[in-house]
């Protein structure tokens, strides 16, 4: 998740404005950072240290036939950024950083700009009333909710308008995290976490690319792939196959 700088909304502690890539993982199926066997896209978000200078990461990704192939390259390697807060693998509500562990995406795209065409997922144009619920203690919390244009939900001092933030969300995925369950209450991992538009600065936990290259990647994810993203440091994700040359 963004945070609108024209936002006259207080907004306390909201989100933001990938592993086994050479051959098989060899981590234990069921590890924080194993790959699903379902997935046959994939990808990476890594840096050298948790604490990465001047917030980017690496980004990459990758695709396979099957769970017995071999992974390909697909896009990358390019910058992304990343939280204010740096990679964590335990995230706190209001802590700005970008959670480690592996994510599958949700089902729909958004955006504030109109469908680009060629997705493979429902896209949503953002409207007025449309937010991100980051109330911990709401029964939404961690959803999308539209609301009547013009009133201010419950919610609102802890969440995101998001047809307000077309800088950061010209278009965004959503990464599937503090999902299936959701924790909400007082130990509340964070909420809002997506892929969105290059910043030039520090996102509030989520990954930004520029724009061509977010649209390249939001093109690519095939939902009947079951795509995940992977997060932590070189050393955890593990090898890396080159990136392929060119563009």
């Amino acid at each position: 998740m963004r945070v609108s700088t024209a936002s006259v909304l207080v907004l306390a502690g909201l989100a933001c404005a990938a592993g086994a890539a050479g051959a098989q993982s060899t981590r234990a199926p069921g590890s924080r950072l194993s790959i699903p066997a379902s997935a046959d896209q994939l990808i990476v978000v890594s840096s050298a240290t948790y604490d990465p200078p001047g917030y980017l990461a690496s980004f990459q990704s990758f695709q396979r036939a099957n769970a017995s192939s071999p992974w390909k390259p697909v896009f990358g390697a390019w910058q992304a950024e990343i939280g204010s807060g740096e990679l964590r693998d335990v995230r706190r509500e209001g802590d700005h950083a970008t959670p480690t562990g592996v994510y599958p995406f949700g089902l729909t795209m958004y955006g504030n700009e109109p469908n680009p065409g060629g997705l493979h997922e429902a896209y949503h144009h953002l409207v007025c009333g449309d937010w991100w619920d980051e109330d911990p203690f709401s029964a939404l919390y961690n959803r999308f909710v539209h609301v009547t244009c013009g009133s201010t939900p419950a919610f609102a001092e802890w969440s995101e308008a998001l047809w307000t933030e077309t800088r950061a969300y010209p278009y965004f995925a959503v990464i599937d995290y503090d999902d299936d369950p959701t924790i909400s209450g007082a130990d509340a991992p964070g909420a809002g976490i997506f892929l969105h538009a290059w910043m030039g600065e520090p996102t509030e936990g989520c990954v930004a690319l520029h724009i061509p290259d977010l649209l390249r990647v939001l093109r690519w994810l095939e939902p009947v792939d079951h795509p995940v993203i992977e997060i932590g440091t070189d050393a955890e994700v593990g090898h890396v196959p080159p990136a392929p040359a060119g563009p």
